[in-house]
């Protein structure tokens, strides 16, 4: 990797990881093609102490956005309350009252999945689509992550690199995430790593900007995956990865000049679904205390047409 030509690394690795065409010109799935039924059902018997950890942060006005690219936390409005229901001012009959609200918020501020049409290489879309026919002012028009809703769900895999590679369980801002420390995490795990599992990376981040404030959490330094694992990435198959930053890879990254260019290799080349600002610090202090890094994991992201991108809250039961 020249570290002066991001240019021509990207270039590279996008080649040498496409998957254009390897499950049709129609295909608006991705790498979630690998999670098949047969992955399901190894995942749901991984179920026995029936013990669940919600992987989603908060969705309010104290999250860690600030405002970059639009991007704002979410803003809760009541439409109707117990007061108005108290006051008699909602108009029911016999006594019954309610309470509405409604919330108002960039589908990527909080935990969420970026969907195939978030990024784009050189005006291309995932499969070698033009980006503008893909991605509109009406929205996805072919790969939105309406599409993907009913197929996020089988066998996690949590790889604590935080723990294993960091200093008190957490990495320091800028560390890069290379292959070699995902394997050797999930060997220290006792765990494997393949074909259509959902991978969740911790680092340690999101416990850290917890206790001493969210800082440049959006989009400043941030350990992250390195520009190097996007190998890893393909040659593994796995259907899909999630971290606890705020953008998935590893901040400033590798490059001179460069922004998110492991971002633009894996998704609008390789397909891979990626998640991020995921809480993984609960699920991680219960696999360190029985030993089991795998469990059921359903994580759908809301079928809202023509997204790019989506909310979740993923649910890890083991």
């Amino acid at each position: 990797m020249n570290r002066h030509d991001p240019e021509g690394a990207i270039a590279e690795a996008a080649k040498e990881f496409s998957n254009w065409g390897r499950w049709g010109a129609d295909d608006v799935l991705g790498t979630l093609n690998f999670l098949d039924e047969a992955k399901r059902r190894e995942g749901a018997a991984l179920v026995r102490r029936g013990v669940s950890f919600s992987l989603s942060q908060r969705f309010d006005m104290n999250g860690p956005q600030k405002g970059w690219r639009r991007r704002t936390n979410p803003v809760h409005t009541m439409l109707d309350t117990g007061t108005d229901a108290a006051l008699g001012n909602q108009g029911f009959p016999h006594g019954i009252g309610g309470a509405d609200d409604v919330i108002a918020m960039p589908l990527q501020c909080s935990t969420q999945w970026d969907g195939l049409g978030h990024i784009f290489d050189h005006g291309k879309a995932w499969n070698g689509r033009a980006a503008e026919q893909v991605v509109t002012s009406d929205g996805d028009l072919v790969t939105g992550i309406e599409h993907m809703a009913p197929y996020v769900a089988g066998r996690g895999v949590l790889l604590d690199v935080g723990q294993v590679c960091g200093d008190g369980g957490e990495l320091p801002d800028a560390f890069a995430i290379t292959e070699e420390h995902l394997t050797a995490t999930a060997e220290a795990h006792g765990v494997t790593v393949g074909r259509g599992d959902i991978v969740l990376v911790r680092t340690g981040q999101l416990a850290r900007v917890r206790r001493d404030g969210w800082g440049d959490y959006a989009g400043g330094p941030a350990p992250g995956l390195s520009f190097t694992s996007a190998g890893w990435l393909h040659r593994t198959e796995i259907a899909a990865i999630a971290t606890d930053t705020w953008g998935f890879e590893v901040r400033p990254n590798e490059f001179e000049n460069a922004f998110q260019p492991l971002h633009q290799v894996v998704i609008p080349n390789m397909g891979l679904l990626i998640g991020e600002m995921w809480d993984l610090d609960a699920l991680a202090a219960d696999c360190a205390d029985d030993g089991v890094y795998e469990f059921w994991l359903t994580a759908a992201p809301l079928p809202i047409t023509g997204a790019v991108g989506s909310p979740v809250n993923p649910i890890a039961v083991k």
